[in-house]
């Protein structure tokens, strides 16, 4: 199966949670902790909310000009280690770091047209329409890579026609992949062809920016004299490093609500850059790291039949 190339090049998205309090033992905990680190009440909003911006924040005291693909300063906890090593370090850890988790929320369109949500481990059709819609409680770095059929492995977000080809992300602010928000409905789904098969979605959430990665101006550059697609694949030594990290131990919970439409503030807020509050939707699926390790992986796996 392939999805078409132009709706994922409109990704949109946000991911993962953390907590400094003890390994949840159970679903109940998973959950609880996840919404008690929401806001207790919604964000003031406005009409002139602005567009989330997804470049890394600039360092205090910076000028106001045209921001740097570099970050402010390399810090021993980047996840990606020395630059080309690919490997997270141990080194000079933070007391009571905050664990790093997911929630995620898949949406399928209905004979209505309305975004109803729908079970990960539902079989798609030729012609089902899905979203999915992330939320994270860390503030942090989304990659989002993709896989058809056991084959290449392409990275879909940052995107150089998206957000600067930025992708810094904020605590529970959600994030729609793609985007309902997008100027035309064939835009706002990733569509199912005709052709079967496995499409593999890899969420990858760091603390620090990946070294080996490009994005923001580096991205930007590495696109330059691309016209269409701008394709960048991983190493083989940075993939290793996200298919081990895949493998460690994650908390989840996973609940059965599914059918029912996606709310206007779950909407609102992913498309306006608004933060979920307590009391607002909570995600379909869960997921929390076993550690307090700089990155956290995990995978969306969407059957067609």
């Amino acid at each position: 199966m392939r999805l078409s190339v132009l709706l994922f090049a409109m990704v949109c998205a946000c991911v993962v949670i953390g907590l400094a309090a003890p390994l949840p033992q159970d679903q109940e905990d998973v959950r609880g902790a996840f919404l008690t680190s929401r806001p207790k009440e919604k964000a003031a909003s406005t009409e002139t909310t602005a567009k989330p911006n997804r470049r890394r924040p600039r360092p205090s005291g910076g000028t106001s000009g045209g921001t740097t693909s570099k970050p402010p300063e390399k810090k021993p906890t980047n996840p990606s280690g020395p630059s080309g090593s690919n490997k997270p370090s141990e080194t000079s850890k933070p007391v009571n770091t905050a664990r790093l988790g997911l929630g995620m929320t898949l949406f399928t369109r209905d004979s209505n047209g309305l975004a109803v949500r729908v079970d990960p481990e539902h079989v798609f059709r030729k012609g089902d329409r899905v979203r999915v819609l992330l939320e994270t409680n860390a503030d942090g770095y989304l990659y989002i890579f993709n896989q058809t059929n056991e084959g290449p492995v392409i990275m879909i977000y940052p995107d150089k026609d998206l957000d600067e080809a930025g992708n810094y992300i904020k605590a529970h602010v959600p994030w729609e992949i793609p985007s309902s928000a997008a100027d035309q409905e064939r835009l706002r789904w990733l569509v199912f062809d005709e052709n079967p098969g496995n499409e593999r979605l890899f969420f990858v959430f760091t603390r620090e920016p990946l070294d080996s990665v490009p994005i923001e101006d580096d991205l930007l550059a590495f696109c330059k004299n691309s016209t269409e697609a701008c394709p960048w694949r991983p190493t083989k030594e940075l993939w290793e490093t996200i298919q081990k990290q895949m493998h460690e131990p994650l908390a989840t919970d996973k609940n059965g609500r599914y059918g029912r439409a996606q709310t206007e503030p779950e909407q609102q807020a992913s498309t306006r850059g608004l933060s979920l509050a307590k009391d607002d939707p909570e995600p379909s699926l869960i997921m929390m790291a076993s550690s307090t390790s700089p990155m956290l992986v995990t995978a969306l796996d969407l059957i067609h039949k």
